[in-house]
């Protein structure tokens, strides 16, 4: 197969339809065996009937239904488990996102090599100040704190080979930073394709300004884990070894002030350095536990879904 195309939703039922023939038809113009897969995220309009009504229609179009609303990551996590094809390719469900860019970045994965290819609205249809600002200021700071040089972190479309989705997990909201991930996962090849942008045809969009506060805490978080996600005791070890010296350094001082220098002075636990060392040695210790009980947890952690599947369309291979 060549391609899986993932596409999570909620309540997206009048575009469904639209979306899949406009994909239907450059599937076949372009002659790719391919598959459609929906993922209904616990959606409360009539959005699973539609999914079930194409896929009877239409044997390549498969349906996987949330028993709730669990979020994008979750979605395209199930998805990516599912999807059989040689390229993967992911887009929303509201008709912003034109599936005739897929042939052209399907070639930038398959001739050109890429691990993955994001798409760029470089042109958007949205508000300037409620979308276009905070998503260009947000796409700035991803890309300082990550170091991955895309303009557009936020695109829905994008490509991968089959293997980059099938070795990261997708969980919580890190949906936006599924390139940061393929790079700590050693996919270093990462591409990018200037995209046409739809405006908005039907409903309104499921996501309001939290999501780029969410987006800025998911950012710390990703690039903690980016870098000591596999060995916690390397940072919490270097803080904790930095506080234990310090708290020697004056505990010493004292010490040799108390014994040789001036044996009639203050008591040290009447000096402030006393409670400076004692500090700094308990958040020293405090840091290792911390280190300690890091890699106990990477070591005994085992892989588990945070979502729930209500229905399964079309699982035959």
């Amino acid at each position: 197969m060549n391609l899986s195309i993932v596409i999570p939703l909620l309540n997206e039922e009048e575009s469904l339809n639209e979306l899949h023939h406009w994909i239907a038809d450059v599937m076949q113009s372009n002659g790719f065996l391919y598959e459609i897969i929906f993922i209904d995220d616990g959606s409360t309009d009539d959005s699973w009937n539609v999914i079930e009504s194409l896929a009877q229609k239409n044997s390549s179009v498969k349906g996987i239904r949330f028993l709730k609303n669990f979020g994008k990551s979750q979605a395209l996590h199930a998805g990516f488990e599912m999807a059989q094809g040689q390229v993967v390719v992911t887009m929303d469900a509201d008709l912003q996102d034109n599936p005739e860019e897929i042939p052209e970045m399907y070639q930038m994965v398959t001739k050109d090599n890429y691990d993955l290819v994001s798409g760029w609205k470089k042109k958007r249809h949205d508000p300037i100040i409620g979308k276009n600002l905070p998503s260009k200021l947000f796409n700035f700071a991803a890309r300082r704190t990550s170091k991955v040089k895309l303009h557009d972190f936020n695109c829905g479309l994008k490509a991968y080979k089959s293997e980059v989705v099938k070795n990261i997990e997708v969980t919580g909201e890190m949906h936006r930073y599924i390139p940061v991930l393929a790079k700590s996962a050693g996919f270093n090849r990462i591409g990018e394709k200037v995209v046409q942008h739809q405006a908005r045809k039907y409903g309104k969009t499921k996501f309001g300004m939290e999501r780029f506060i969410r987006g800025f805490l998911d950012l710390i978080t990703i690039s903690f884990l980016s870098r000591f996600g596999k060995r916690p005791m390397h940072l919490f070890g270097a803080w904790g070894a930095l506080m234990l010296f310090v708290g020697f350094c004056f505990a010493l001082y004292l010490g040799i002030d108390k014994l040789f220098i001036n044996p009639s002075g203050r008591l040290i636990t009447e000096r402030p350095q006393f409670y400076i060392a004692l500090t700094a040695m308990i958040l020293g210790s405090q840091f290792f536990v911390a280190g300690f009980l890091g890699e106990m947890i990477l070591q005994t952690k085992k892989d588990r879904k945070n979502y729930i599947i209500k229905e399964v369309l079309n699982t035959e291979k």
